[in-house]
């Protein structure tokens, strides 16, 4: 595919400057390690897209969804100050450790989602990936699962602001619980998020009945996933439930939650997804010749995450060609990082009794979507 203007990657040396405490899963440096991927590969300038430089987000601009004594208790946190008004705001747990890094990390991070978003809406660029960003859980005066800042929500509502109609998708396997409560009660953002079942994985919820309330009734989809769906069953999924909102829908922006944990492997998640499914997905999406913000999410098996963005840049850029079909060496397949010559997984092999025992419990959860979400979008 053709495009007028180059996709724009994200990057900084400050988000590389901070990390979250060595014990912790969630990895800063998988952004960092990408690029120097990308770089290695010939596919980060020389006509596969451009670097841009991200400033931090404002208070300003994070009070447009956080709360004003939210974003303090978090400076204070961060400063070593945690109080039990801050304990009820989710800092010091095990996924929301408080550590010096974390509102300064949190504001770069989320300042390079809105950087994307303003290119966007200036009109210099259609495509924008910012792999720092994604913390879809948090919540307005709630942190959660690695989240403390809302990157996502906050470009949802400065393309909403601007007058734009906005689809985010969700593909990241925990379900996308603070973007869901951003946005469950309004029509302004078509929220859908595919994710593995709430039965089996935290945040323990995202089910299909879901569907929003008041005048945002049908305007937020889930897609839960029973475990071990593989390539072909999320796909079919995707085919016909996704697709066909976001064609009803006829959005101006698209806002992609790329998490890489539904990757076979992944330490937090129990779903068996190769990036060749990521990539079909970037590719469909593409197709609509809307523009994309795309930001990166969970991914707990670093190398594989670090593939898996490379390769949705690489498609991203219109630069995907077979031979990455063929020499894919290492990633989900092999529980190795070792490859050779090209980005992509190799295809698992189905086993056919678990592919029709997902069959059923995915053909349930579309139906229930046919009949109580489409008919809100005339489908």
């Amino acid at each position: 595919m053709d495009y007028i203007k180059k996709p724009v990657f994200l990057y900084s040396r400050e988000l590389e400057e901070y990390s979250y405490p060595p014990e912790s899963l969630f990895s800063t440096q998988r952004a960092g390690k990408t690029r120097e991927l990308l770089m290695s590969l010939g596919l980060l300038g020389d006509g596969c897209g451009t670097e841009t430089v991200p400033v931090p987000a404002t208070k300003v601009d994070l009070e447009r969804f956080h709360s004003v004594k939210y974003l303090d208790a978090l400076q204070q946190a961060a400063d070593g100050k945690l109080t039990q008004q801050g304990r009820n705001m989710g800092f010091g747990t095990p996924d929301c450790p408080v550590f010096k890094d974390m509102f300064n990390y949190a504001r770069w991070a989320c300042g390079a989602t809105l950087t994307g978003a303003n290119l966007i809406l200036s009109g210099e660029t259609d495509i924008v990936f910012n792999p720092s960003g994604g913390f879809h859980h948090a919540g307005a005066e709630k942190a959660s699962g690695f989240c403390y800042i809302n990157d996502l929500a906050l470009a949802c509502m400065r393309f909403s602001d601007s007058g734009k109609k906005v689809v985010y998708l969700d593909i990241d396997a925990h379900h996308g619980d603070g973007v869901q409560e951003a946005f469950y009660a309004t029509d302004a953002v078509l929220v859908i998020s595919l994710h593995e079942s709430g039965k089996t994985l935290w945040p323990w919820g995202g089910f299909e009945d879901e569907i929003g309330a008041g005048a945002g009734k049908g305007f937020n989809v889930n897609v839960p996933l029973p475990l071990g769906i593989c390539d072909d069953a999320y796909l079919k999924v995707f085919n016909e439930t996704v697709i066909p909102l976001i064609t009803a829908y006829v959005p101006d922006i698209i806002a992609l939650q790329l998490g890489m944990d539904a990757l076979a492997g992944d330490a937090l998640a129990h779903l068996e997804l190769t990036n060749n499914a990521h990539a079909e997905i970037i590719d469909r999406l593409l197709r609509f010749n809307t523009p994309i913000l795309a930001t990166g999410g969970g991914g707990y098996h670093v190398d594989n995450t670090v593939r898996g963005w490379a390769l949705a840049w690489k498609v991203m850029c219109g630069q995907e060609d077979e031979d990455d079909f063929t020499l894919g060496m290492g990633g989900v397949m092999l529980q190795s990082t070792e490859w050779s010559g090209g980005l992509r997984d190799r295809i698992l092999p189905a086993d056919e009794p678990h592919c029709e025992s997902v069959e059923s419990e995915i053909r349930q959860t579309m139906d229930y979507l046919t009949g109580n979400v489409f008919k809100y979008h005339g489908i």
